[in-house]
């Protein structure tokens, strides 16, 4: 079954998102179809800031790397490491030759705003086509900024709409019913179970960092009694180096 076709409304993929080829290769091993990875992860085991455009390199590297286990494979490419729709469209057609299936594009910017609509439809266009399932994340809910509905309807060329930081379930049924496109949502532990998400419609339901915070979290549990509760991502977030201006995508 192709990567898209593992998109079904109501009876969605759940991607795990790996940090390293170990854990890829534990979640390959325990019979996931498809894997993602996740854009701190790869960050923090890095030493680097998350959604900066840092990790280019080091997310493209790890892909060719998880390629070789026999799953499909997504890769959060944050905003496309860069603002130019013409090196997004490479980065993504390098994937593509390393085998990658999927690939995530944010318009959440590094200080807290939207990418420019208009430019992160630009960005969406150069990328459309090229045999690799594109996922448009807009960041509204996650960053409590801009109009959802006008950006679903503006990236309707991707071929999936992500909306981490959505979890009412009415909100959640009313978005799928305004796109034809698959909807992925963010599994957040106390958030809707993966049955109430399929009756809502959801097509993918992703963990994100989650898994990586939780492998911290495990680590501290042997070390710890009792076990620290799973550190938030803003926890993990603030211990990166910050932000460097050279490095944000131009």
């Amino acid at each position: 079954m192709s990567f898209r076709d593992l998109h079904r409304p109501g009876d969605p993929l759940l991607l795990p998102n790996a940090w390293d080829y170990g854990s890829a290769a534990m979640l390959a091993a325990q019979g996931f179809t498809a894997i993602g990875t996740t854009s701190l992860g790869v960050a923090a085991v890095h030493g680097k800031p998350d959604a900066a455009g840092a990790t280019r390199e080091e997310t493209v590297r790890l892909a060719a790397l998880i390629c070789r286990l026999p799953v499909h494979v997504t890769v959060d490419v944050e905003g496309g490491f860069s603002d130019d729709p013409a090196e997004v469209r490479e980065l993504v057609l390098t994937l593509r030759e390393l085998g990658v299936a999927g690939v995530n594009i944010e318009d959440g910017r590094p200080d807290g705003t939207l990418r420019d609509i208009g430019h992160q439809r630009a960005i969406l266009e150069a990328v459309a086509g090229l045999g690799v399932f594109v996922n448009a994340r807009t960041d509204t809910c996650w960053l409590g900024t801009g109009d959802t509905g006008e950006r679903v309807e503006a990236y309707g060329l991707a071929d999936g709409i992500f909306v981490p930081g959505l979890s009412d379930l009415d909100r959640i049924a009313a978005l799928v019913a305004s796109t034809p496109k698959p909807v992925n949502i963010l599994y957040r532990p106390g958030g809707p179970s993966l049955e109430q998400l399929a009756e809502a419609g959801a097509a993918r339901v992703s963990t994100g960092s989650l898994l990586y915070r939780a492998a911290l979290r495990g680590a501290l549990a042997v070390l710890r009694d009792p076990p620290p509760p799973i550190p938030a991502y803003g926890e993990i977030a603030a211990m990166l180096p910050p932000v460097s201006p050279s490095r944000l995508p131009s």
